[in-house]
């Protein structure tokens, strides 16, 4: 028995790790073949990094990620501890070198690696030059799935999301929100540069429309990040008044198999004191609960709202304490 336990704690720190290092490589591949060569600037360091890039062509993207990162890596790890800050440390190591090794395989020369023009793309097969949104839209996705699997890990791949992570640790402030925020100064930073400009002497023309892109792509990926943080709440909460509480109640326990809470309610118009039956229920079983208060009672009060998150038994569990708020 201690045995199996034993390889059961191995597996789950080694699908942790390999976890960490697959959301790490989605991320990299988001920036290397949508973002990068189209010039976004989603936020982030990698975000920062495509900036510097169009300043210092002949330094990789993943190059400056690693410039960034250092000083947030150590903040990090005195912040988060030392499990964290491995975990941190390995993910902010690993990123920005497999961009950096993908850029090598999918363009075919120094210079092309230097312009990264998406034309040059795996030959030419991967241009989305006339079809940014559909680059911006595979570039959320992405960006969220990638991230989204190293914070469920608890790890992070360094940048602004640490910075987001310091303001849901100490401002109670929203994981996915603090993202949005922090990038934004990116974002900002990317529309001088590559926009007006700023530090390489030659404007472009269609900069101001990089930028919204920009600002589509960070707030898709936080939805996205969201997404695979929490999950998607499908759960429904109905308020129940009805004269037939006998039948309601065996076709809750007994068909729904669930449970409910009577609360105690009072009527304004009538003045009068009446159970209301307090019940919570997935998405697909609201029709079939609907047609059986309707066949119960037919004169029933019935309010059906979102659950947004719902734990305990036959739900979700309950988070742990240094769980991430994503939403």
């Amino acid at each position: 028995m201690k045995e199996q336990l034993s390889i059961a704690k191995i597996w789950k720190a080694v699908r942790s790790w390999l976890l960490i290092f697959l959301g790490c490589s989605i991320l990299g591949t988001a920036f290397v073949l949508f973002v990068n060569p189209y010039k976004f600037v989603p936020g982030g360091v990698y975000g920062l990094a495509v900036v510097m890039h169009n300043i210092f062509p002949s330094i990789q993207v993943g190059t400056f990620g690693y410039m960034f990162d250092i000083p947030l890596m150590i903040t990090a790890l005195i912040i988060f501890g030392g499990k964290f800050g491995a975990r941190t440390i390995a993910a902010a190591a690993f990123t920005p070198g497999f961009m950096n090794l993908l850029t090598t395989l999918v363009y075919p020369t120094k210079e092309a690696i230097e312009s990264l023009d998406p034309a040059l793309l795996l030959g030419g097969h991967l241009n989305l030059s006339n079809d940014l949104l559909l680059a911006g839209l595979l570039a959320s996705i992405l960006i969220g799935v990638g991230m989204g699997i190293v914070v469920r890990q608890q790890a992070t791949t360094g940048g602004t999301d640490i910075v987001a992570m310091l303001l849901n640790k100490y401002c109670g402030m929203k994981f996915s929100t603090g993202i949005f925020y922090a990038d934004g100064f990116v974002v900002l930073t990317g529309l001088l540069v590559i926009g007006f400009g700023l530090f390489i002497g030659e404007a472009n023309p269609s900069g101001w429309l990089l930028t919204i892109y920009s600002l589509l792509i960070i707030y898709a990926s936080s939805r996205v990040l969201a997404y695979v943080l929490d999950g998607a709440s499908y759960d429904k909460l109905l308020f129940i008044i009805t004269d037939n509480h006998a039948e309601l109640k065996k076709f809750i326990l007994e068909d729904l198999e669930r449970s409910a809470t009577y609360l105690r309610a009072r009527g304004m118009y009538t003045d009068a004191e009446r159970e209301m039956i307090f019940l919570v229920i997935s998405r697909k079983e609201v029709r079939q609960v609907q047609q059986k208060i309707k066949n119960i009672d037919p004169r029933a009060f019935v309010v059906v709202t979102d659950a947004y998150d719902t734990y305990g038994e036959g739900f979700k569990p309950f988070p742990e304490d240094d769980a991430l708020q994503a939403e």
